[in-house]
């Protein structure tokens, strides 16, 4: 699917959608619970269909009632008769939470399992785990598409380095209180993302599971064994990461972001401090912690003041996202008439009052790269034309409708067929 936006005023009133990193963790908490629990305020992306599609295959079971799922949970724990079932098959479409998270669980309720994905998602680094495995005499083939996992996770030390993604903490976070004993997750190097981190530890916490931390720097884990996680009910947050790109829409134009949460968990609530710092005028912004914030901030740095330099540094993590961000990021702000300098582990972006527009631009199949380039097509001289743009439904399928309703002047084509969307 192609769109095409023509430059234009954004302006109104608009909600970010429930926080899909939240979501992930409740449901999962709750799938791992014994009993019934009720989670509110989800948002069904694709992403968290694949997360609920993979824990029924586990073992839980759920009903959708609009943004509310009911979630009967599996009852895991140290002696789940589950492990005598066959492996399961997880499908976890594009999303990299579902596969990184799940990898840990489903050794330790079912012994292993068998897990696929779709587009950039199987070649997406799993060394984190897979030395683990080699560490622990943990099997595991990659071939063909897919990642076969099979043993028996036990009670221990575990060690990472920090720097690599925190989501590979969190699956372990997840499995290691439901072992026979208890364990230590030890950072080898200082952590980043370690918002997320806390966010894990809060849905657990939700569900009656302790997870003691050591105050040293970087933190430890210690979480005892033979937990069980415990039915509780729970709402999901209004998602900061999202919330990043209508705070672009805000820096550029006259929208007013509402119903966040500031003392949410969420890394990426640093947004509010960042969108304070672009006026200003700090130059350098350390996205280590927030890396899913760099799409909407170069949308912002690139639209600055004439003169204005910004440096996104410590970024390297996003070239193992859904795209390659860094090259992305740069392939398409440039394309539009921006002035972006991409090193290895940094952007550097020079800014204009307008780009020149009149292109067509690649969304790369990254949700955020077509909601970057979408915050950007506003102040744009000509019409441009993203490809692809179907892509934001992994993480937030109602963004177009939001962008339209904010005065967003889209023209739709849909394979032959094309059709003029009017602005609300």
């Amino acid at each position: 699917m192609n769109i095409t936006i023509t430059p234009g005023r954004l302006s109104g009133t608009v909600t970010p959608p429930p926080s899909k990193s939240q979501a992930h963790r409740l449901l999962i908490a709750a799938a791992l619970a014994e009993g019934e629990s009720v989670i509110s305020n989800v948002a069904l992306s694709q992403d968290i269909e694949a997360t609920l599609r993979c824990l029924g295959e586990l073992g839980a079971d759920f009903t959708v009632d609009g943004s509310t799922v009911t979630v009967r949970g599996m009852g895991a724990n140290a002696m789940s008769p589950l492990r005598r079932m066959a492996y399961p098959h997880l499908d976890c479409g594009e999303s990299g939470s579902t596969l990184r998270f799940l990898i840990p669980i489903a050794l330790a309720v079912r012994g292993g399992g068998v897990f696929t994905g779709r587009g950039r998602l199987m070649e997406r680094p799993l060394k984190p785990y897979f030395d683990l495995f080699d560490e622990k005499g943990i099997f595991y083939e990659q071939k063909d598409g897919a990642l076969t996992v099979s043993g028996l996770l036990t009670p221990g030390e575990y060690r990472l380095p920090g720097d690599v993604s925190s989501q590979f903490f969190t699956g372990l976070l997840f499995a290691l209180p439901l072992l026979g004993g208890p364990s230590a997750l030890i950072p080898i190097t200082p952590l980043e993302s370690e918002g997320y981190i806390q966010m894990t530890l809060q849905a657990m916490a939700q569900f009656g599971v302790e997870f003691p931390v050591t105050l040293s720097l970087p933190p430890q884990y210690h979480p005892q064994g033979n937990q069980t996680y415990k039915a509780a009910d729970a709402a999901v947050e209004a998602d900061w990461s999202q919330a990043g790109f209508w705070y672009a829409a805000m820096y550029l134009w006259d929208v007013d972001v509402r119903g966040l949460d500031y003392g949410s968990t969420q890394g990426d609530r640093v947004m509010a401090d960042y969108f304070d710092q672009f006026f200003m005028g700090t130059e350098t912004f350390d996205v280590s912690n927030c890396p899913d914030l760099v799409p909407p901030l170069a949308a912002m740095a690139a639209l600055r003041p004439v003169g204005n330099v910004t440096r996104l540094i410590n970024a390297a993590r996003l070239r193992l996202k859904e795209s390659d961000r860094l090259a992305s990021v740069t392939a398409v702000l440039n394309a539009l008439g921006s002035d972006v300098t991409e090193g290895p582990d940094f952007l550097e972006i020079r800014a204009k009052d307008y780009l020149a527009g009149g292109v067509k631009v690649d969304s790369f199949h990254d949700h955020r790269i077509a909601m970057m380039a979408a915050i950007a097509a506003t102040r744009c001289i000509k019409p441009i034309t993203i490809t692809g743009a179907e892509c934001v439904a992994k993480s937030y399928p109602d963004f177009w409708e939001e962008y339209e309703r904010l005065g967003g002047l889209l023209f739709l084509e849909r394979k032959s067929n094309q059709k003029e969307l009017e602005a609300r």
